[in-house]
């Protein structure tokens, strides 16, 4: 009998629902009209002398989210490895308009390290109103091709445990200021893209844990999901946009000017969801149509992205930022072998 049923709401279920969205679509659009209306400028949240903790904030996002804040007058906290990359950053920060910066060096995948600057933020602040995870890793290298496994947990360390480390020792802290926590996610924890299997996939546990947090935590702390999806022209250069965090990386590569129009625009677009309450911030939005065709017709998708990402003649895979330490003299190269790998493809990777 439950067979039965199931089979008729197979049936019936997936049309109807898109009638229904049909015809409720415009009124739909006018309801979050208002809304964003109502929350730019009517509810927005005043920053001035607030306390904003923001990891990987050294370069890429992470930067360029500290600026917004600055912007704003916010008290900054600056979290990355490279302290030397912090310094810049925090006297940019002040001249834009922060209040007081506060850098510290910090490992995000290290518990005692995130006890260590969330307490030395309470210590001097005294509270914290809005924790930014923007330290992560990507990678675009195909997953057959990786020949040293220790960095599978190093690309999940940071992408996930990263996250989810600050969050943990954060948590009191933010329901106590009735706080705001900002994620920087990626449209692929849904949306297949080849040579980022792992990176996916850390990104798709990130946005569950989150999503199961904020029915956790309820009203007491509001959590925003930011995700970005493919920027200017990488998308047909082969190369996307990923965060450049304050992890793991090739100096020469973690050097690479971040700022842009693309990753500024993000950036300005995550804080300015974040300060009206937005739940989440999507840069750019027309790829949540393909979420449609994830749900209703999934070969059309598998089709669509297989015609698109067809290798034409021999397939060439970037090996750059797969589990290296940061060093401070020559990066060794043997880490990952590919075949017919040239040197000039060794440096297409982007962190955030």
């Amino acid at each position: 009998m439950m067979d039965l049923f199931n089979a008729f709401l197979d049936f019936v279920v997936p049309p109807a629902s898109l009638v229904m969205l049909a015809f409720a679509w415009p009124t739909l659009c006018f309801v979050n009209t208002c809304e964003w209306i109502y929350n730019t400028y009517f509810n927005s949240s005043d920053m001035e002398d607030k306390v904003v903790i923001i990891t990987g904030a050294s370069s890429g996002i992470g930067e360029q989210i500290a600026y917004e804040y600055a912007k704003r007058r916010a008290k900054l906290v600056l979290v990355a490895r490279r302290e030397f990359r912090l310094r810049g950053i925090a006297e940019n920060a002040r001249l834009l308009g922060a209040n007081h910066v506060l850098i510290i060096a910090a490992d995000v995948v290290k518990e005692e390290d995130c006890r260590r600057f969330v307490n030395e933020t309470v210590r001097i602040y005294g509270r914290v109103d809005h924790l930014v995870n923007a330290a992560s890793l990507g990678h675009t290298f195909y997953f057959e091709e990786a020949t040293d496994t220790s960095v599978f947990p190093i690309l999940m360390d940071i992408n996930f445990w990263g996250n989810v480390y600050p969050t943990y020792v954060a948590l009191p802290h933010l329901r106590q200021s009735n706080g705001r926590i900002v994620v920087n996610a990626s449209v692929e924890n849904w949306l297949p893209l080849p040579r980022m299997s792992l990176y996916s996939a850390a990104k798709a546990a990130l946005i569950n844990f989150y999503e199961t947090l904020r029915l956790e935590v309820k009203d007491e702390v509001a959590i925003t999901i930011a995700t970005h999806g493919w920027i200017g022209t990488e998308m047909t250069g082969g190369k996307f946009l990923l965060e450049e965090g304050a992890e793991m990386q090739w100096k020469e590569e973690r050097e690479v000017n971040a700022s842009g129009g693309a990753v500024e625009e993000f950036a300005r677009l995550i804080v300015s969801g974040a300060c009206r309450g937005d739940s989440y911030v999507k840069y750019p939005s027309w790829y949540d149509i393909f979420l449609l065709y994830r749900v209703f017709a999934p070969n059309v998708l598998k089709w669509t992205f297989s015609f698109l990402f067809t290798t034409r003649g021999v397939r060439r895979t970037s090996l750059v930022g797969t589990g290296r330490p940061l060093l401070e003299g020559p990066p060794q190269k043997n880490l990952l072998m590919a075949p017919a790998t040239s040197p000039s493809r060794q440096r297409q990777m982007k962190m955030e």
